[in-house]
């Protein structure tokens, strides 16, 4: 939580915070990590009443191999800006993607719903284990960094035979 009369009269906060893993920011969100995340912001207010929020979330997110499934630690260190803008500052018309609305009548900002969403849009969601895994195998489902099947991909699959036959016609 950011209070907004505090920095109002020191023009400048910090705010630190380590979220557990299973805190309820991050339900919904399909992000999982190991241990806490460290959330180091730094805000101080701008021209025009706007607040500016700027920092780093660290930790260690916990993901799956898109083509093998495999677990997979990354370390996260993702770097955050988020603006805050009075209503009635809002240009019409103004692209508001990167700019949260800042209303009138709160004492405190609670920041955490601005970190969840930064890092949802930020963090890679495709990540494979290692640039060369080669995946599953379609037929049988063998993880072939570690096997190898005897399937046959020359086979065509029968759940396409009626769009074979009208691409037949």
């Amino acid at each position: 939580m950011l209070d907004l009369p505090r920095l109002e009269r020191e023009g400048r906060l910090s705010v630190e915070a380590d979220v557990p893993s299973d805190d309820p920011l991050w339900q919904g969100s399909d992000l999982r990590f190991e241990g806490t995340v460290s959330v180091r912001l730094d805000a101080h207010e701008a021209g025009s009443g706007e607040v500016v929020v700027r920092g780093r979330v660290r930790g260690v997110l916990l993901e799956e191999c898109r083509r093998c499934l495999s677990p997979i630690r990354r370390p996260l260190n993702q770097e955050l800006i988020v603006v805050y803008t009075p209503v009635d500052e809002l240009a019409d018309g103004e692209d508001e993607s990167d700019v949260r609305e800042l209303p009138y009548d709160i004492v405190e900002l609670n920041l955490g719903d601005a970190v969840r969403e930064e890092l949802m849009l930020d963090v890679d969601r495709y990540v494979v284990c290692r640039p060369d895994c080669r995946g599953l195998c379609p037929v049988c489902g063998v993880n072939l960094n570690e096997d190898t099947c005897e399937c046959s991909l020359d086979e065509p699959d029968p759940r396409w035979d009626a769009l074979r036959a009208l691409n037949k016609e």
